[in-house]
């Protein structure tokens, strides 16, 4: 038979194994647009959406034929076609440079945008937080309160309050609106605090409760109304580099100790101790990190807004679907990222033992990344390069070489089509994800880049760093 008049037996699969239809006859040369067209179809779509198409775990591109050996495949035997759909809209890559925000007086730590993408918000080692405009790209607010360098900063996932934490081991809340500060200060770590998480808000729409970690080897959990401490969790030996408030009701916390916990939020009893570093874990990411960022924002849908009792219950449920579709193909997934030069993959919410070890790295592995859909992986290293790999197998996918010095941070485009890095060398790249070939430069930085976000709505990228300047960049 010739290679144009053959037919496969084809049986399209979605990511968790569900059969769409019967198996069907299809022609080898059948395109990647002919099977967007099908796979509509066969799901009764009004409106078209678009599709990733795998064979074996490789990607259809272009056609059947081009993706598979036909000749070796019999007309009686069956191809899984697994489906993906993609993200409904569309990011456009960040190519310039729209403005150089000056302000801070020393190194620009961290910055984040608002869950909603309308505030942007930045801590320094000049003990202010500030709050920038995005629209005409102009300083908003400058919040002064802590006395010591502001390490970390993290909005509530109703965007309607900002927490920050400082090398004095203090929290304030900061309300973005007017930059005043909500409440008293929160003291009781006795060193630095490290990481910042909220309680997700399909877990409770008021947006009340903080996790904090820090030096002091502890684990807080905070009522940022009262300003007071409900829970301290102790176990760890170490510092505590990072924490994560999952979207199961479980927090997870990472340590110098070589040690991951996995923590019950509501009462703080350790679940499971996750082990397998042989050195500091310095970094943490769930598959969900997006997803509990964002809250019940949405930047395609004008999801309920407004703070009646109805419309936090409709949020809150809009907020819940979007988490089980998230976690419906695998589950609640968490990766760390360690000063051994590896990273490990877990199921924190069932199992103690990795499901995979995720080497290649030549130095340490300062950040990791799930993008958005959850289904690549991200990680960062002194090494100067970035590795992709496949976020449900830990399997590696590609290599992203050139960043001269080391790369300290990435950033996902909400739709999952690129990511930006920001390095030592005083540049940001960005990457493209379907090509795993660098789309761009972005040089303007006078120094190190320390920090780097995307915003929600996909428009905007902000990186700060060394030289004390926020640069937004946009398409």
């Amino acid at each position: 038979m010739e290679n144009n008049e053959k037919k496969l037996l084809c049986l399209f699969k979605s990511e968790t194994g569900e059969t769409l239809d019967k198996p069907m006859d299809l022609p080898v040369d059948c395109t990647l647009q002919n099977l967007t067209s099908l796979c509509n179809y066969l799901l009764k779509q009004d409106e078209p959406l678009s599709f990733r198409f795998y064979v074996n775990d490789k990607e259809i591109t272009n056609s059947l034929k081009q993706t598979i050996d036909v000749n070796n495949i019999s007309t009686e035997e069956v191809v899984d076609i697994v489906y993906e759909k993609q993200a409904v809209f569309r990011v456009r890559p960040v190519t310039r440079c729209t403005s150089s925000m000056p302000g801070h007086a020393e190194p620009v730590l961290s910055v984040s945008f608002s869950p909603d993408g309308h505030n942007l918000a930045s801590g320094s080692g000049d003990t202010t937080v500030r709050f920038w405009d995005v629209f005409t790209q102009t300083p908003l607010h400058t919040c002064k309160g802590h006395k010591n360098w502001v390490l970390s900063v993290s909005w509530s996932p109703d965007s309607k309050k900002l927490a920050s934490a400082c090398k004095d081991g203090r929290i304030i809340i900061w309300d973005p609106a007017t930059g005043t500060q909500l409440g008293k200060t929160m003291i009781g770590h006795k060193q630095w605090i490290n990481s910042l998480s909220w309680e997700p808000y399909h877990q409770n729409p008021e947006c009340r409760l903080l996790a904090s970690c820090s030096k002091d080897g502890d684990v807080r959990v905070w009522d940022t109304v009262l300003c007071m401490t409900l829970l301290t969790i102790s176990g760890h030996l170490k510092s505590v580099t990072v924490v994560k408030w999952g979207g199961l009701g479980l927090i997870y916390s990472a340590s110098q100790d070589r040690k991951i916990k996995v923590w019950r939020a509501k009462d703080g009893i350790l679940c499971r101790t996750l082990e397998g570093h042989a050195h500091w874990v310095n970094t943490l990411a769930l598959n969900t990190d997006y997803i509990l960022k964002m809250g019940a924002f949405d930047p395609v849908k004008d999801v309920n807004k407004g703070s009646s009792d109805e419309n936090k219950r409709k949020s809150q449920n809009f907020a819940l679907n979007r988490y089980k579709e998230i976690t419906e193909a695998c589950g609640e997934r968490l990766v760390s990222g360690s000063d051994d030069f590896t990273m490990f993959l877990w199921d924190p919410t069932k199992d103690k033992k990795p499901i995979a070890r995720l080497t290649g790295h030549q130095q340490l592995v300062n950040d990791v990344k799930f993008s958005p859909d959850g289904r690549i992986l991200a990680s960062a290293s002194f090494d100067k390069s970035i590795r992709l790999w496949q976020a449900k197998t830990g399997k590696y996918i590609a290599t992203l070489r050139g960043h001269v010095q080391a790369v300290y941070m990435v950033a996902f485009s909400a739709d999952s089509r690129f990511m930006v890095s920001g390095s030592a060398d005083s540049t940001l790249k960005l990457w493209n994800l379907k090509t795993n070939k660098l789309e761009i430069d972005l040089p303007g930085h006078g120094d190190q880049v320390y920090a780097v976000d995307w915003s929600t709505d996909g428009s905007k990228v902000v990186s700060g760093g060394k030289d004390k300047v926020l640069k937004l960049w946009q398409y």
